[in-house]
């Protein structure tokens, strides 16, 4: 049997002393970087408790007059063009101060009211027909997990680049709208049949009738597709089954 080494007195100070050495030579710059550490580490839990949160609770608050107002007008399809100035610009209406969204993208960015007021703001700029402004704060805007909303925030995005006749950047947004989400039914079939229209419209055959073809062979229980909707285009384009 091998015998078991151990170290000597002599060999355990020298690298007692070793290790002194060590200390004594790195000791500023390990103190240094644990410092920096320590900072940086009380940075970050000061910036998330003391300025972020802080900034997304007011943002939250003050983003919901405007909110509400938006969506009375959306669920009524009803634009008021002196309503859109209070959601844009702020002001009172019906007695109750209404901060404007666009201070709200400006003030609090990063926030995720901010990104919601971006959506609205386009959404807004959209119905005013000041396509440029809406192309900007539409594109601004990340949906995240929001599939739905950023499938709307693209058809919008289409919507603004047809009116300006930029039909290429138009019928990328519409497709781009129908591939958000290619699982959600009702969200992708209606904008494949608005890329399709879209596109029979401005001329671009081939894309129309592979974008109803898609329609009606991938979504064949859709509401759309049990309407023969896909069909009458694409046998108005020529193509019957």
């Amino acid at each position: 049997m091998a015998e078991k080494q151990t170290a000597t007195v002599p060999e355990a100070i020298d690298v007692i002393q070793k290790a002194k050495g060590f200390w004594t030579k790195y000791s500023k710059r390990i103190i240094i970087a644990g410092s920096v550490l320590l900072v940086l580490g009380g940075s970050y839990l000061g910036y998330k408790y003391f300025y972020k949160l802080p900034r997304e609770e007011k943002a939250s608050e003050l983003i919901f007059p405007a909110e509400r107002l938006y969506g009375k007008m959306a669920a009524s399809s009803s634009f008021n063009k002196d309503t859109l100035n209070v959601v844009l610009n702020g002001g009172v209406m019906d007695g109750a101060n209404v901060t404007g969204l666009l201070k709200i993208v400006s003030k609090y960015s990063g926030t995720a009211s901010a990104n919601r007021a971006e959506y609205i703001v386009g959404a807004c700029y959209l119905q005013v027909k000041e396509f440029d402004k809406a192309i900007k704060h539409l594109k601004n805007f990340e949906g995240n997990d929001a599939s739905q909303v950023q499938s709307k925030a693209y058809t919008m995005l289409g919507h603004a680049y047809a009116e300006k006749k930029n039909t290429d950047e138009a019928l990328s947004y519409y497709k781009k709208a129908a591939s958000v989400n290619e699982k959600d039914e009702a969200t992708t079939t209606f904008a494949l049949m608005l890329a399709g229209m879209y596109a029979e419209s401005v001329g671009k055959t081939k894309e129309a009738i592979e974008l109803f073809q898609k329609l009606r062979d991938n979504y064949p229980a859709s509401v759309i597709v049990q309407a023969g909707d896909p069909d009458k285009y694409l046998a108005r384009l020529g193509v019957t089954k």
